[in-house]
């Protein structure tokens, strides 16, 4: 540290990387000594001059919050935040049935905090108009008389409830069990964020907003979307394993194409946002697999005629839903295009070559690879050369992306 800095003190108080022109005194402030300080021991002139600094620290920290709130946006995390009440038992209801869905249960029956009551908010069946009361105690989850209750936990607020029964009246087995709880969690840190942000604009809206009030929540908030990202990234986990216990994977087969498709972006020199959208994308290539019955996939004999229709739609079906999970959004292009194949032989365009955006050349490419080189039911694992040797012979592969491919096997 400087020595004339030391000499006016800055030492003492330079904490905040928010110091106003480099006066300490703003840190003063922060400690709410200011009225001591400018009655006490400093003139007139500096004590005008700290009014000033106060009143530009008060704007500066209502432009930080509402720079946090564009930030963070409905769009950015479940599309359950951005209704009415006359929308709201239809959007639940719809969650609640693709839930149904993922895990493959009776019914799935979602509840929310109203008026101190947990009152059912949308279903799976037409069973509606219940309230609810489940003591947790601190427990992840209960299981009773058939059903198990998830809690939309935040810090120790609950905020909702998802209560799953069984089609055979046995706890979820610990896969979906994982993902419902990731969702809850996913739900509740959202439900907190959005209180926030009301509290966010009614105080950047005040003239008269407490600095303090201000720091406060700055940092609460900051925590929060903090905390959100790393839900949304274990949802995302969470959600593949689901998808590859489903399609009867021995390994996880998404996780490794996820693994592999970054490590292509890597090599070849692509930047921190596009690489993490395409590993995203690469977790999520078989989303519409997590909608389907396991029983599909686990019958070596033919399928129906309905059944194989399914099949070959659940790339559809995983694009619909990813567009209901909105900070997902915008890994759909690279999903939606991974089956296009670069020689135009693919689906469901036809695109060609460069015409297919790189996220799904590089998807594509490494979703087949790690299939290759993995055992399946029905089949032994290829060995690595091999299975380049059939990629790098094939036109339906982008050769760039090969050549990337195989230089990163060869590490």
């Amino acid at each position: 540290m400087k020595n004339d800095e030391v000499k006016n003190g800055v030492s003492l108080f330079s904490q905040s990387e928010y110091l106003m022109e480099g006066d300490p005194l703003e840190e003063i402030f922060a400690l709410n000594l200011g009225d001591f300080i400018s009655e006490h021991l400093i003139s007139k002139d500096l004590a005008e001059k700290i009014s000033s600094s106060s009143k530009d620290k008060a704007k500066r920290l209502k432009d930080q919050l509402k720079e946090l709130i564009s930030i963070y946006s409905s769009k950015n995390t479940l599309c359950v935040l951005s209704f009415n009440e006359t929308e709201e038992h239809a959007i639940y209801t719809s969650i609640a049935k693709t839930v149904k869905q993922m895990v493959e249960v009776e019914c799935c029956r979602i509840y929310m905090q109203k008026d101190n009551q947990m009152m059912l908010v949308g279903a799976s069946d037409e069973n509606l108009g219940h309230e609810l009361s489940v003591d947790f105690s601190g427990k992840d989850y209960v299981y009773e008389d058939c059903v198990t209750y998830v809690p939309m936990r935040a810090a120790s607020h609950i905020y909702g409830i998802i209560a799953l029964q069984t089609v055979d009246n046995n706890p979820l087995n610990e896969e979906y069990l994982t993902l419902v709880l990731s969702i809850a969690r996913l739900f509740a840190t959202s439900i907190k964020i959005q209180a926030q942000v009301d509290e966010v604009n009614r105080l950047t809206e005040d003239e008269n907003a407490n600095v303090a009030d201000m720091q406060h929540l700055r940092a609460e908030l900051t925590a929060l979307i903090g905390d959100l990202c790393d839900y949304q990234q274990n949802f995302v986990e969470e959600l593949a394993k689901a998808v590859d216990m489903k399609g009867q994977y021995k390994v996880s087969h998404s996780q490794n194409t996820a693994n592999l498709a970054r490590q292509i972006c890597k090599q070849l020199g692509l930047n921190e946002k596009t690489t993490d959208l395409i590993y995203y994308a690469g977790m999520l290539q078989n989303i519409g697999k997590i909608t389907l019955p396991e029983r599909i996939f686990a019958t070596s004999g033919k399928l129906s005629p309905d059944e194989l229709k399914k099949v070959q739609e659940h790339i559809n079906t995983g694009v619909n839903l990813l567009m209901n999970i909105n900070f997902l959004s915008e890994v759909v292009p690279y999903i939606n295009y991974q089956t296009e194949r670069y020689d135009g032989s693919g689906k469901p365009e036809g695109l060609k070559g460069q015409s297919i955006p790189l996220g799904s050349r590089i998807i594509a490419a490494a979703d087949a690879f790690s299939a290759m080189t993995s055992d399946r039911p029905y089949r032994k694992a290829m060995e690595v050369s091999q299975a380049l040797e059939i990629m790098q012979s094939d036109s339906k592969w982008d050769p760039v992306v090969i050549e990337a491919l195989r230089q990163v096997t060869a590490k």
